[in-house]
């Protein structure tokens, strides 16, 4: 009687040693994030499930190229919606759009990435904000992102994407 006795408290224990565990992975190293709509095509398809790093920026700054989730009011009534795009500028870079291509620094971004040329629209020309981080999507034509919405606080960062977890035929680790 004895060894029931002292089994369950040592499988209760157990037991909430893993669901603290994973409590504090959900919700403070990674969290799932479903892809919604085309602004990442080819890169994300809409409908898929990622896995994104929320712990990586509180070690150090996002970067530039780096798939990032982050919180918006631009959703229905300004409501908070997620977004995911790419960084393309960090604070006191010189950012120009013009003729369709993408400059940072000067330097025109080679982007392999991007699957067709973004079509021609107004020229754009700032430098980042001290705080604040330029994005686009990686489907230029058909994505919400700085050039519509301004650039981004960095205290609106959710966190990295690292992971394309669903479906299975396109899982695969995201290359920054």
């Amino acid at each position: 009687m004895t060894r029931k006795k002292a089994f369950f408290p040592i499988w209760s224990v157990i037991m909430l040693t893993v669901l603290a565990v994973a409590f504090f992975i959900r919700h403070c190293v990674f969290t799932p994030y479903e892809v919604y709509g085309r602004s990442m095509n080819p890169t994300l398809q809409g409908g898929e499930l990622l896995l994104v790093n929320k712990w990586i920026y509180k070690l150090s700054n996002p970067e530039f190229g780096d798939i990032i989730v982050f919180h918006t009011r631009e959703g229905e009534n300004h409501q908070p919606k997620d977004f995911i795009k790419r960084v393309i500028g960090l604070p006191g870079d010189h950012i120009v759009i013009e003729h369709g291509h993408v400059f940072r620094n000067g330097q025109r971004l080679i982007e392999p990435y991007i699957q067709e040329p973004m079509e021609e629209e107004k020229e754009t020309s700032l430098v980042v904000p001290n705080g604040k981080l330029f994005v686009l999507g990686d489907n230029r034509n058909d994505s919400k992102d700085s050039r519509e919405i301004g650039p981004i606080e960095l205290k609106e960062v959710v966190g990295r994407a690292e992971w394309i977890i669903y479906p299975m035929e396109r899982m695969k680790w995201l290359v920054h």
